[in-house]
């Protein structure tokens, strides 16, 4: 099955445009911009500019042609493929090969946080409901240092993904359930 460790492979499926504010020109309203730091991406610098709470739409008719040639561009890694790029540096294992085939299949990443390890442990991982990998968890909780922690739900399985700040993420296997 192609994957992203061979040239040329990329997640499709969700993939979206980066999201960008829409403004106008104040003096000269009627074509829609892309908001970015600054000013608009074609260049109308912010001073001129009216911003709107919305998404610019490349699409939409009235869209600026500079700023709609920016936007689109490539799209925003999704929230799987960002993970499965964390995940490939994560202690190598079958957890983890098998997390990483779910991630290519679209498997829904229901849970990303970052805080203090026993906080998150406690609230987010429950220790008590991990049941494969979770030798290490012990002692990112001992370290008690900043921590990433994924949940990712993919048919009957549910993995969570601990990221510690200073060390190799590694993948654990908890029992189904809220």
């Amino acid at each position: 099955m192609p994957g992203p460790d061979l040239e040329g492979w990329r997640f499709g499926p969700g993939r979206r445009p980066p999201f960008f504010a829409l403004c106008e020109e104040t003096d000269a309203p009627g074509t829609r911009h892309a908001l970015s730091k600054g000013g608009a991406l074609c260049g109308i610098p912010d001073v001129r500019l009216t911003v709107f709470r919305g998404p610019f739409d490349p699409t939409h008719d009235t869209a600026c042609p500079a700023c709609r040639a920016q936007v689109v561009g490539d799209p925003e890694p999704t929230l799987q493929e960002r993970l499965h790029h964390r995940v490939r540096g994560a202690v190598p294992g079958p957890l983890r090969e098998e997390l990483l085939a779910a991630l290519r299949q679209g498997a829904e990443v229901g849970l990303w946080v970052s805080g203090p390890a026993r906080e998150l442990v406690r609230q987010h991982a429950r220790r008590e409901r991990i049941v494969e990998g979770g030798e290490p968890v012990d002692a990112v909780v001992r370290a008690d240092r900043r921590l990433g922690l994924a949940r990712v739900v993919h048919g009957t399985r549910e993995f969570v993904v601990f990221i510690p700040q200073d060390g190799r993420p590694f993948v654990t296997r908890a029992e189904p359930g809220a």
